[in-house]
């Protein structure tokens, strides 16, 4: 204990700001790796969707058949690079998972795409045209497929090395913690 009016030794800080800082740094290295995958899936999938209506197909089909390319892509980008230290023990199981949650995600797209082309199309039919159909299904469907694909890859498919499978005991149902780099020695 010090005397009034004197300065006494500064506490510690708490760890778990440095943790919390160390997990946050984590996550923004996360998301800016699926961001660059999902940059240049978007792209990819844009330049077929455009290529495919020029050429006559129509909307729902060319947006379906851009999207499977462009999930194909993402799907190894995003396993060999952004979660390439994750469970890697059933690459069919996560690619059948992947893409049964990227259908989830096309259908956001596809939903977003429909309203706009189909539903008010019919009101204003300027919101027929490509340029709509860009905004509607790449731009406004795809911003909202991707957060869900964001969360879903992360806890479903790509999970942190020591995160708890569904189904297994000592299941919290919280997120797993991510916060600690799994070592690239990892079981792929």
């Amino acid at each position: 204990m010090t005397p009034a009016g004197t300065l006494g030794p500064v506490p510690p800080k708490p760890a778990q700001s440095s943790g919390l800082r160390a997990r946050l740094r984590a996550l923004v290295h996360e998301v800016g790796k699926f961001g660059t995958v999902g940059g240049i899936a978007f792209a990819i999938d844009l330049m077929i969707f455009n290529v495919l209506l020029r050429n006559g197909a129509e909307t729902l089909t060319a947006k379906t058949v851009s999207t499977i390319i462009a999930t194909t892509i993402a799907f190894l980008g995003n396993r060999f690079w952004t979660w390439r230290d994750g469970r890697h023990t059933n690459m069919a199981r996560q690619y059948t998972m992947f893409f049964v949650l990227n259908a989830i995600g096309l259908g956001i797209a596809l939903t977003c795409l429909a309203i706009s082309h189909y539903g008010l199309g019919q009101i204003w039919p300027a919101l027929r045209s490509p340029v709509a159909d860009n905004i509607a299904g790449q731009f406004v469907g795809t911003a909202m497929g991707t957060m869900f694909r964001f969360w879903s890859y992360r806890r479903f498919v790509f999970r942190a090395t020591d995160a708890p499978v569904p189904g297994e005991a000592a299941e919290t149902g919280e997120p797993p913690d991510r916060s600690v780099t799994p070592s690239s020695s990892s079981t792929r």
